[in-house]
């Protein structure tokens, strides 16, 4: 695998030989300890390995620490897929969004990334026993990894985990050890536990391991990235990058390890040449748990320590993330980016709109981090032509009832047998129609295939409406006059009869005149034409620029 790496000391320089149990410098002290490499001979060789393997997490194993290849536990980790989310591009005005889509990794999360290195390291040092706290996912991904490699794994875990969190990992043959405490001092119960007992912990950050694992999402990334979208030239002018970053990189965060292992891994990619740039890393957590956001906004150098969280996201609820927090405060003070909390609420809405929208259903800690990029588009710090990568950090099962409240599911029911000679007053064709009753129709007025396929996705994912549809004003005109919907989703910008030709032609009409008119475009309109609307229609909203839930209040007002 590697025989060059080492071990250097961020505060005093000193390096020393890769061993899986070193957490502190034995000069000075400091657990601040990175893994370095030799980047010249890596960088020289690698465009050309890598040509001759195949994906995955594997594939680049020079720059991760395991020397020998025996001992790798591995499930088929990495190589996930990076997923242009096209509909939530178009609602966002943001067309360049992708999708790291981590939950399909072997049991559901990007924490098989870190499970699959430090196992496997752990394997090469021949420890047979370990010890892990957890809010979850990495208890998971550990005991299935742990099975892999014939190691018996302890998994501490706090009363806030979904029960059927705990019993997955039960059912991999972890030792699942429930603590009723702070995901803060379950930690320190799992370390005293495994010191009483000379066990193996795993420190999380403090593990060279983990934070390693992390780099590989960094390098997936920028390989696909680069296949999807055209290179950058290079700085200097002379030779393109052979890959690509994208402009911002943005993760949920609770104790802070994904982000600073890719960050890591960018910055390895930047000083070997492979990429031109660095991305700005936007970091989201929790109102109810974020000790960094607090202390970023306040331009603190240490976290606001939260002693009690007080968020239904536990796999979040990190309320001391330590020196992470100074690390990736480091990375936005040098190369741009934001760190933004948003509540449980806009988490689980967050959740209902990329599975409604794009068929990426989520579990609440990784829709934090798109309910953070709906915030940070809305205050404008990600601008229109900007490359997203978004972590979409694990899979939900089961989905938290509080995410879909009540009313989510509809009953039909039907005889279960009649006698043959008395006819059957309900049957499945009738309760089928029962079923598909639609008290409201509206019909959408557009010629951009793509905006009518998003209109037509927000109004199917929130209700019952007959839907529909004309891609030219003149057609449009023709089946309102037949249809006579309860209402019409209007764009103004059409060839022949535009918008203002359709509004103007159905306000003349008495069949049509009280039709309410909705107008949906990306026309940047003057002050003339804005008067011209006005009394004409129930609201303007510009496309690119609103959220499914606004266009629907503002359906729900005009229908009313």
């Amino acid at each position: 695998m590697t025989d060059t790496l080492e071990i250097a000391c961020a505060d005093c320089g000193h390096t020393a030989p890769f061993s899986p149990a070193q957490l502190a410098c034995t000069q000075c002290g400091s657990e601040r300890l990175e893994a370095q490499y030799d980047y010249e001979a890596i960088a020289r060789d690698l465009p050309l390995t890598l040509s001759q393997r195949p994906t995955g997490f594997w594939r680049y194993r020079e720059l991760l620490p395991l020397r020998d290849p025996a001992h790798i536990a591995s499930l088929g980790e990495g190589n996930t897929p990076l997923v242009q989310v096209t509909n939530l591009g178009l609602m966002l005005g943001r067309p360049n969004l992708f999708i790291k889509d981590e939950r399909q990794n072997p049991t559901g999360s990007f924490k098989d990334r870190q499970a699959a290195l430090a196992v496997s390291v752990m394997k090469e040092a021949g420890i047979t026993e370990a010890v892990v706290a957890s809010t979850g996912n990495v208890a998971i991904s550990y005991a299935a990894y742990c099975a892999r490699a014939g190691i018996k794994i302890y998994a501490f875990l706090t009363s806030l985990v979904p029960p059927e969190k705990m019993r997955e990992c039960a059912l991999y043959g972890a030792q699942v050890i429930k603590v009723t405490t702070t995901y803060d001092k379950s930690k320190e119960m799992a370390q005293a536990f495994a010191q009483q007992r000379g066990m193996y912990y795993d420190h999380g950050l403090r593990s060279i391991a983990s934070v390693e694992s992390m780099k590989t999402l960094a390098y997936e990334v920028a390989e696909q990235v680069a296949r999807q979208l055209p290179l950058h030239p290079q700085s200097n002018g002379s030779h393109p990058a052979l890959w690509r970053a994208p402009d911002w990189y943005i993760q949920s965060v609770s104790g802070g390890l994904g982000p600073i292992g890719a960050m890591k891994g960018f910055r390895e990619l930047h000083q070997m040449g492979l990429i031109d740039r660095l991305p700005k890393l936007a970091c989201i957590q929790t109102d109810g748990c974020a000790p960094m956001v607090t202390a970023f906004k306040k331009g603190l150098a240490a976290p606001e320590v939260v002693a009690a969280p007080r968020t239904r996201i536990g796999t979040l609820a990190t309320g001391n993330p330590g020196r992470a927090y100074t690390l990736l405060k480091q990375w936005i003070d040098e190369h741009g980016g934001a760190m933004e909390s948003v509540s449980d609420e806009e988490a689980f809405r967050a959740m209902h709109v990329m599975a409604k929208m794009e068929g990426c259903s989520m579990e609440p800690a990784a829709a934090v981090a798109f309910a953070g990029l709906f915030k940070l588009v809305s205050q404008g710090l990600i601008q229109p032509d900007d490359v997203v990568v978004i972590n979409c950090s694990g899979h939900t099962f089961p989905v938290q009832s509080e995410v879909l409240g009540e009313g989510w599911a509809r009953e039909m029911s039907t005889p279960i047998e009649a006698p043959a000679a008395q006819p059957q007053p309900e049957g499945v064709l009738a309760a089928l129609e029962r079923l598909d009753e639609r008290v409201r129709s509206v019909a959408i007025v557009d010629d951009t295939p793509d905006a009518v396929r998003l209109l037509r996705r927000i109004l199917q994912s929130k209700g019952d409406y007959q839907i529909y549809e004309a891609h030219d004003g003149r057609t449009g005109l023709e089946l309102i006059r037949e249809r006579h919907p309860d209402l019409v989703i209007l764009d103004l910008m059409m060839p022949e009869v535009d918008g203002f030709a359709v509004l103007d032609a159905l306000r003349a009409d008495e069949a049509t005149r009280d039709i309410p008119v909705i107008v949906v475009t990306a026309k940047l309109l003057t002050a003339a034409e804005r008067d011209r609307l006005n009394g004409q229609i129930e609201t303007l909203l510009q496309k690119g620029t609103f959220m499914d839930d606004e266009l629907m209040d503002d359906i729900l007002k005009a229908l009313e």
